[in-house]
């Protein structure tokens, strides 16, 4: 009777500590999707420009932070906003330093560091950090709700 009771407990720890690392490990595979999905949209920045990346990067009920206006929110005022102002001398990167997924994998954030490289030239014409707070949609594609950022790193 010992020896099976024995064994029980032993199974049940066993089975505890399996589900304790596969959540572990389910937690940082979903950190890395949402930082991927983070760099994907700066490779997006690459290709077809900021305001294509913003654009495809926002949800509809996006909101917009910025140095010296109101929250921008909502798409189409984040693009009203982003096709006023031409995109097409310079190039915007950005590489997420962290990102964080809550546990029921809905919500998280990352956060990192951007550049702004000239066109012409290919100089670097700025920097800064920033974070963007993500949700999941329907599809399972991870979409902004929040973005803001810091110029200059010194």
């Amino acid at each position: 009777m010992k020896t099976n009771a024995s064994k029980t407990i032993c199974g049940l720890l066993v089975l505890v500590s399996l589900t304790i690392i596969s959540c572990k490990n389910t937690a940082a595979k979903d950190s890395e999707t949402l930082a991927n999905a983070d760099r994907y949209y700066s490779s997006l920045s690459i290709k077809e420009g900021r305001n294509a990346a913003f654009l495809a990067m926002f949800d509809s009920a996006g909101v917009m932070l910025g140095s010296n206006r109101p929250p921008v929110e909502g798409y189409k005022a984040i693009s009203k906003l982003l096709m006023s102002h031409s995109d097409s001398t310079y190039t915007l990167t950005w590489e997420p330093m962290f990102a964080k997924v809550s546990k029921s994998g809905e919500l998280g954030y990352t956060y990192g560091t951007y550049k702004l490289t000239d066109r012409a030239s290919g100089k670097q014409t700025g920097d800064g950090t920033y974070t963007t707070v993500w949700h999941k949609n329907a599809n399972g594609e991870w979409k902004a709700m929040l973005d803001t950022g810091n110029e200059g790193l010194k």
